[in-house]
């Protein structure tokens, strides 16, 4: 079956370089896919978040370990169950139009851990995926999530990958509903690490590279 779109659309990368509130962001893109038309560029976000926890449509209370008010938890729309965003985590969310691009669920998610683990691959670090458990992994420890909410044939919600953050947050909750699971950074495997505003760039290369856009801008916000 041809999945390639009819027409190549526009993609516009909004990067953020100040910290970010979830429920701002998750409130924005939401209100963008409500409204949104099919003339509009696709969109992808890129930023980082104030620390939080974010509780999936399927998220289950006992994962959440340890709640204390100086991280508050936040439910949400997304799939899965709870994560941690904060400083020194890069945040993707890809607000994309999937009938305009003829993709299903299973494409937008295969072509998101695809950039992730083409993104580690710049850094010589081979990633993989896990077919009953989205992400990206490195040896036994996952280093990049996704989740995704699809509304109106169009996707909210996208990606995250470790950078340098701490791993506080996420000793206090069962990662993505995963009693034990280990997370793992940039930082902890690559000495210099890249920073935030290069593994934009280099998001938009690979993205450039897929073919799947017209043309790609990048609005710093």
């Amino acid at each position: 079956m041809d999945t390639s779109p009819a027409f190549l659309p526009q993609l516009t990368i909004r990067q953020f370089n100040a910290l970010q509130d979830y429920q701002d962001r998750f409130t924005a893109m939401r209100s963008f896919t409500e409204s949104r038309n099919k003339q509009q560029p696709d969109e992808l976000w890129l930023l980082q978040h104030h620390d939080v926890l974010t509780q999936g449509q399927a998220g289950k209370p006992e994962h959440i370990l340890w709640q204390s008010d100086d991280l508050p938890v936040v439910q949400t729309d997304c799939g899965g169950q709870v994560t941690w965003h904060g400083p020194g985590q890069l945040v993707g969310y890809l607000l994309f139009d999937l009938n305009r691009l003829k993709w299903h669920v299973r494409d937008l998610v295969n072509f998101t851990e695809q950039l992730l683990i083409t993104l580690l691959a710049e850094y010589g670090l081979q990633a993989y995926t896990k077919k009953d458990a989205p992400g990206v992994y490195i040896g036994q420890r996952k280093i990049g999530s996704l989740g995704f909410k699809i509304r109106k044939g169009c996707s909210y919600h996208g990606l995250s990958l470790n950078i340098d953050c701490s791993l506080a947050g996420f000793q206090r909750i069962n990662p993505c509903g995963y009693a034990g699971l280990e997370m793992l950074r940039l930082s902890d495997l690559l000495n210099p690490y890249p920073d935030f505003a290069e593994l934009c760039q280099k998001i938009r290369q690979i993205i450039e590279k897929h073919g799947i856009f017209s043309s790609i801008d990048t609005e710093l916000a």
